[in-house]
This record gives C-alpha cells, structure tokens and sequence, in this order.
C-alpha cells in the first residue's frame, strides 16, 4: 500500500561528492566491517528524509544520514540554527517494522502500516517513531540498519579496537590531511581516555615518525597502532609456551590449554584452533599459531570467562516448576518511576527479551469498559490491559520458550475482570493455560518443559482447584461470593492495606490454575491447609525478616509452594533489595524492578545469564528436599558444603569508556571482585586504581576468596573510576555463576550500567578454583 506522503528527493548538497579524505575514511570502515560495495551501506550512507513522529499533531521531517565512521547517525531538521543530533548504532537494540510501538499505534493511521518502522535504543531513552514515502524505502532502511547492526555485533574483538582506534585517529586529524602531527597525537591520546605528560606523547611521536618529516603517515600511523595495542601481558604468555622457533606448535597450544586453562582438549582439537584462528595464511600452512592468531582465540566468545556449555539450556528442565529460580519484574509496565513515570507496552518487551518469565499486570477500572495497567494512587500514565497483553503475546517466547507466568494485582469490578478474561483467552488462545495439564487432579506442578510456549495466570481465585474436579460441589454464583482476606496488595496506601472483601468474577477466577494468590499465615498453616498450587506474595521486609529467622522453614515452604516476593512500596524512585538473601531462602520468583539500573538488577542478569537465558534455573538438590537441613544462615554440615578457593588474577583492561566526555576528563580505574552467596562467602576486595589511563590499565594483582556453598555464589567484577571527594562511579561491570566460571587466563566481556556489552572493553584476568585442604 502506497504511503500517504511523497517520495523525498534529496537535495542537491546531499548529493554532492564527499572529498577524497571522507570517502578514504569511508572505504577503511567499510572494509573493516567486511561490507565492500554494499548496497544498504552505501544506501544509509547517502541518507534520506523521513517524518518523524512525536504525537498525532507533531509530524516533522527529519534527514538521517550514516556518518563516515559507519558506527554514528546524524540528523536534522530544515532549520539551519537547529544542532545536528547523533546517535551510536551501537546504542540501537532492534529496528522494527511496522506500526509496533505505542506511539505508531496510537498517532498514525492503520493504512500507514507498511511505511512506518522504529528504531528502538538499549538505554532507558524514547523509541524513535519514522515514517518513509513508501512500503520499499521503509523496509530498506529497517533492512539495512539491521544488516550494518548485525555487521557490528559480529566484529571479533581486535576488529572491534581496530574500529574504534581508527574512529578516534580519523577525529584527531583535524585538518582531514591523512596525517598526525604531535598535537594531533596528543588529542589522539586524551580521546582514548588515557593522559600522558607530553614528554611521553613527544617520545612516542619520535619514535614512529621514521622520515623525521614532523608527522606520521601511512605505516608509521600503523606502527603507532601497534605500540599502542601491544600488550606485554599476552607477549608474556604467549613467548613461554611458543617453543617452536618462537611460535606455538599444536602441542605447544595443547599444552597451554591443558596445563594453564584447564581444558579437555585433544590434539586435534589443537590443529582446528590453528587452522580457524590464525589469521597468516603462511603460519596456517606451516600449521603454528601467530601470537596474533593467539590473541584472536583467547577474545572468541567460547574462550572468554563464561563456560559456553553453560549458554545454552543445560539443566534438567523436567522437574516441577517450582524447583527453579525464575526470572521476574516488579511493576513491569513502568519505564521509570512508580509516582509519575510513563506506562509502556514497551517495558513489557524489555523486560520479556531480556529473559523474564513473570510479569506483573495492575489491573484497574478503565473507561469504555476497558481495564488499565497504571500504578494505584500515582500520576503515572496508563496503558489499556489487552495492549498489554497483545505485546507479552507477541515477544513472550522470542528468547526463552519456557513458560511465563502473568500476575495480576487485580483492582477492577467484576465486569471488568469478565472483560480481562475475555481479552486473555482471545488473545493468548491455546497457549493460556485454562485447565491441569493430564487427566484429574493434579498433586505437583507441572514441568518447564511441559509449559513450553504457555502463559500461566497468578491472581486470586474462589475456590479450591478440587472443587473442579467434585462433581457434588454445586455451582457459585459470583455476583454472591465474596472473599475476605488480608489485603496483599502492593498500591494501597498503608491505611487501606486492611481486611476487606473481595468481589471476583467467575470466568476470571476460572483461569487461574497453577498459581492460586493466598493470604501467608504461617509456615505451619501452609503446610496443613495450601494446596501445591497456592501461593503468597511477600513485602520485601517480610521477606527479608523470614529469610533471616527461619531460613530453614523458608527453604521447606518452597520446596512444596511458590513464593513471589517484591520491592516495598516506599521504593518510589523504583529502586530495588538484593536478592541473594531471598534466593537462598528457596524463593522462586524474586521480582525486580528491571527498568531500575542498579546492583541488584545486575546480580539478576547475571543469576539467569546462564541456561540458555531461559530465565529458569534448577535450584540445588538440597533446596528440592523436603527434610532438607540446609540453613544458609548457620551452614550446617551437609551437602551443600563443598568448600573452595577461588583465585583471581585482576591483570589488565582494554578500552574501557570515559565516565565523564569532557576531554580533560580520564578515567582512574580500579577493580572490584565481589562473591555474592550465602552470608559466609560474600566479600569483596579491590585493585589500587589507575591514574588517567582507561586505555590499558594494569593491575597484577591477586585475591583469594574461600567459598563453602559455590552453586549458590555469583561473582561481579566491578569497574569503577575511583574519586576520592565525591565517590567511585560506575565504569562497566560483570555477573555471572561462579560454578560457570572457566579457569586459566580469561577475557571478561564489559556491561554497562543498563546490561548491554561494551564494544571493545574488556578485563583480563586469571581464575583457578581449588578444593580447599
């Protein structure tokens, strides 16, 4: 369908020919991505007018042109005193098209469909809403951004430091001449993050400038590159195992992956390592390995800190669903704060790519007959109940196809709580489990497996699921019954959280099947009255206090039930609780606000990094037993008890990012490694910080941690610029299982604050875990 708008023409300085130095940069990024002569760069790069759009009045035309550095976007409006405003392609999560958004949805009409697309940013920042002049410009720019993103995503590391070390080279030549002057070097140096005095910039300048003609050009530009990525730590490794006329044999590297990295490895294995990674074709021939090929293999993802038997879904996934830790979110339906921030079918999304298999739906009178989704008793903005439920419909299973589970804070009369069953069955369809899996009345919940693809609601129900399955039970009626409980619910003000009544209706009671909300009255009360399939929600500090006091009886209620806990109210700015405590208490669903940047949200990404981000994982045997004596507290003797030392080497960092932009401003970076588990292993100790340099800082420092429950322990490397005034801020950070640790020498990818890989950073460090004596 034709596009209501027509085809721009671009104008005549867009059209005109780029100088011979921007096409130079051009063709070097282009070949770098291994894009040469392709059509959707060259495309992106001539650029093109689009409308973008804000709200149903404000549609303004926009021109977007890909920068010569191939990684920037700029645009700009036809107001000659308006300021060009980039973007990172790299700061690009997904570009989608059609009318996908909430803003698309809501601010053009159902025939623009096919013209408009999005371009969607990782960080906590608005989706950018485009329109083309038709159906095949807009699915050219949606294809070509996404094949250049992809393109990006597949740079190995040292593609990834060529790339950018050649970005800032190409802004440090100022006068665009193809060469570095000592000044220019100079500016080089700061643009990197790393300050030198000038003696040293001067002595590193002289000694690259071989024609002594006062810059560098051509190879001495490269030979520059080279001093700066050399890495003394790696010549070190790398020249006491290449023992075969001064380069690694197969043996050679089947020795040092035996005897340093701790791997099984054949030599066989040894020879397909050489012939994928070496990059001289003469070495290959010759069958050694460059210590460039080296280097190449130590930053492949299977050879980085993160054992890549663990990425993919490697635990036991038949077990019943409450034997697993899953992966949850706190008023999901909020981009930012819980008193006046924005609602969003977006931040369901978010959150369900991100892994998460239970959401939250707070659920209120809307008008039209309609349920909203908003925070109660705030400002913030509201979204309609089966939005919502078409967006978890759509991206439910796009990462994980284990079962997600919706609960809902129900706030509505009874007929709208008809209208939300409706919309849930209609909607959701087969997927939406309405009845036990099997033949009668189930006595367990059923598997991950077995839920594959389905939705399962949390919420409040009239009666017992028995009563299903007890033919003499007459019929309710629900404009009669009433259920009176202690009010677990999360938006009431403190006065109202009192006793009240509880008018549901029937077809919404119906479909809550494995995850019956009841009131907690006690261990010893669940144990006697609960079915398997009811479940309690509890404040943070609730929680925190059982945790604490009766970890054991905790631990044994979760064996048999669920338990969902979730942040206190007064968490207003949308903060969140460390959840190691509550994990270690057996609690399944530990909800978060995954919209908040912060401590605890990495310590979650980095618990459910691993089986396949799947958002299950099998708890420990211990924690499935019914009569088990585990207390994480007093750590009794038992199984869980499989005491180690964890060894750390913090030897260096590569690239990492400037906290503060200002070109005067440079990072001091120092590292923390941090064992989070159960309160005898968690610690923490630190690295001397880096004066000014966040280029390559060196450490060399060594730590030992002793761990007694290790499947139950994540480690965090924490970089931080130390500030001894104003305090440390965050630099990059990863989380991940110490039980998934691999040992020897290791690359650690970086994260930034909100969990997304850092291109080129990287922390080198060396890991053994030993059986203590």
């Amino acid at each position: 369908m034709a596009c209501l708008r027509k085809q721009p023409k671009i104008s005549t300085s867009q059209e005109s020919t780029r100088p011979a130095r921007d096409q130079e940069v051009i063709e070097k990024h282009v070949k770098l991505l291994g894009m040469d002569g392709d059509r959707d760069v060259q495309f992106l790069l001539q650029g093109g007018e689009l409308l973008k759009v804000r709200s149903s009045s404000w549609k303004k035309s926009r021109y977007f042109k890909l920068q010569e550095d191939c990684k920037t976007m700029w645009r700009e409006s036809k107001r000659t005193f308006r300021r060009h405003r980039i973007f990172s392609i790299d700061d690009i999560s997904v570009v989608r098209l059609g009318r996908q958004t909430e803003g698309l949805k809501k601010y053009t009409e159902r025939e623009m469909e096919n013209c408009c697309f999005s371009i969607i940013f990782k960080e906590h920042r608005k989706n950018l809403d485009l329109i083309a002049s038709s159906e095949d410009e807009a699915k050219q720019w949606a294809g070509s951004l996404q094949k250049l993103i992809a393109s990006r995503n597949d740079l190995n590391q040292q593609q990834k430091t060529e790339h950018w070390i050649f970005s800032c080279l190409s802004k440090a030549d100022k006068n665009k001449d193809s060469k570095l002057s000592v000044s220019e070097v100079k500016n080089f140096l700061r643009l990197i993050n790393t300050d030198v005095d000038d003696g040293y910039a001067e002595m590193l300048f002289e000694k690259c400038d071989k024609s002594k003609t006062g810059y560098l050009s051509g190879e001495e530009i490269k030979h520059f590159y080279d001093l700066l990525t050399y890495r003394e730590e790696i010549d070190v490794i790398y020249r006491e195992y290449a023992r075969s006329a001064g380069v690694m044999s197969p043996e050679n590297l089947e020795e040092f992956l035996q005897k340093e990295q701790k791997e099984t490895i054949t030599l066989a294995d040894a020879h397909k390592i050489i012939e994928k990674f070496e990059p001289d074709e003469k070495a290959k021939e010759k069958r050694v390995l460059t210590k460039d090929g080296f280097l190449i293999y130590l930053h492949h993802p299977d050879a980085l800190i993160l054992n890549p038997k663990h990425k993919g879904v490697y635990q036991d996934m038949s077990q019943p669903l409450n034997h697993y830790f899953i992966s949850s979110s706190h008023n999901t339906y909020l981009m930012e704060d819980q008193l006046k921030g924005p609602s969003s079918t977006e931040a369901y999304v978010r959150a369900l790519l991100k892994g998460c298999r239970c959401v939250e739906l707070d659920c209120w009178d809307g008008s039209d007959d309609e349920p909203d989704i908003y925070h109660g008793y705030t400002l913030t903005s509201k979204i309609l109940f089966k939005d919502a439920i078409k967006a978890i419909k759509e991206y439910a299973f796009k990462t994980s196809q284990y079962p997600v589970i919706l609960s809902l804070e129900n706030h509505c009369c009874v007929e709208q709580q008809e209208v939300m069953a409706q919309h849930l069955r209609s909607i959701l369809g087969s997927a939406l489990v309405t009845s036990p899996l099997g033949d009668g009345m189930p006595t367990n919940f059923p598997s991950p497996e077995e839920l594959k693809g389905k939705f399962l609601i949390k919420a409040k129900r009239l009666n017992k699921l028995e009563t299903t399955f007890a033919p003499e039970v007459a019929d309710v009626d629900d404009s009669e019954v009433t259920e009176e409980e202690e009010s677990n619910d999360e938006d009431e003000p403190e006065e109202q959280n009192k006793k009240k009544k509880l008018k549901l209706s029937k077809e919404l009671s119906n479909i809550v099947i494995y995850c019956k909300s009841v009131h907690f009255n006690g261990f010893e009360d669940a144990r006697k009255n609960l079915s398997f399939y009811e479940m309690s929600s509890f404040k943070e500090k609730k929680a925190v206090e059982l945790a604490e006091e009766s970890a054991n009886a905790y631990i044994s209620h979760n064996v048999d039930k669920l338990s969902r806990i979730y942040p206190a109210g007064s968490r207003t700015d949308s903060s969140n609780y460390n959840p190691v405590p509550l994990w270690n208490a057996g609690c399944q669903i530990v909800a978060l606000n995954l919209q908040t940047s912060c401590e605890d949200v990495d310590l979650n990404q980095g618990k459910f990094l691993v089986n396949g981000k799947s958002g299950y994982i099998l708890k420990p045997a211990y924690m499935r037993n019914g009569v088990t004596e585990f207390d994480p507290i007093t750590l009794t003797r038992g199984e869980w008890l499989k005491h180690k030392t964890l060894h750390i080497m913090v030897i260096s960092a590569q690239q990492l990012p400037k906290v503060n932009k200002k070109k005067s401003s440079f990072v001091d970076p120092l590292v923390k490694v941090e064992v989070y588990g159960v309160p005898a292993d968690t610690s923490v100790k630190e690295t001397r910080a880096v004066d000014n340099n966040g280029f390559n800082p060196e450490w060399n420092e060594n730590f030992q941690f002793d761990v007694y429950v290790p499947e139950l322990a994540l480690v965090r490397f924490l970089i931080q610029d130390h500030d001894s005034t104003s305090g440390n801020e965050f630099v990059a950070q990863y989380t991940l299982p110490l039980n998934s640790l691999k040992m020897g020498y290791r690359h650690v990818p970086l994260l930034d604050k909100t969990g997304h890989v850092i291109p080129a950073a990287v922390l080198f460090v060396h890991i053994m875990v030993l059986d203590a004596e």
